[in-house]
């Protein structure tokens, strides 16, 4: 992270741990490269940074979506549960 930029963490510490590992191992299978800790975090904050919000972001609105259509399906049955 750069000096002085304060920034908010989509990932807990045990997340971070778990991606980072996962970033060593890609370039390791995938690349046949090594990459240290320190490198693979900094990719790892660079991922966050550019797209972490907009897969949060994606993820609210799913789940938006997801709860509108039950409150529809609820105001559907309520209706139909009226009587005269």
């Amino acid at each position: 992270m750069k000096q002085g930029r304060s920034r908010l963490s989509l990932l807990t510490e045990e997340e971070k741990q778990k991606g980072i590992g996962a970033i060593i191992s890609f370039f390791e299978s995938e690349r046949n490269e090594k990459i240290g800790i320190i490198a693979a975090g900094e990719i790892l904050e660079l991922l966050e940074d550019t797209v972490g919000l907009h897969i949060y972001n994606k993820g609210i609105e799913d789940a938006r979506s997801v709860l509108k259509q039950q409150l529809e399906e609820s105001d559907y049955r309520l209706v139909e549960l009226k009587r005269d």
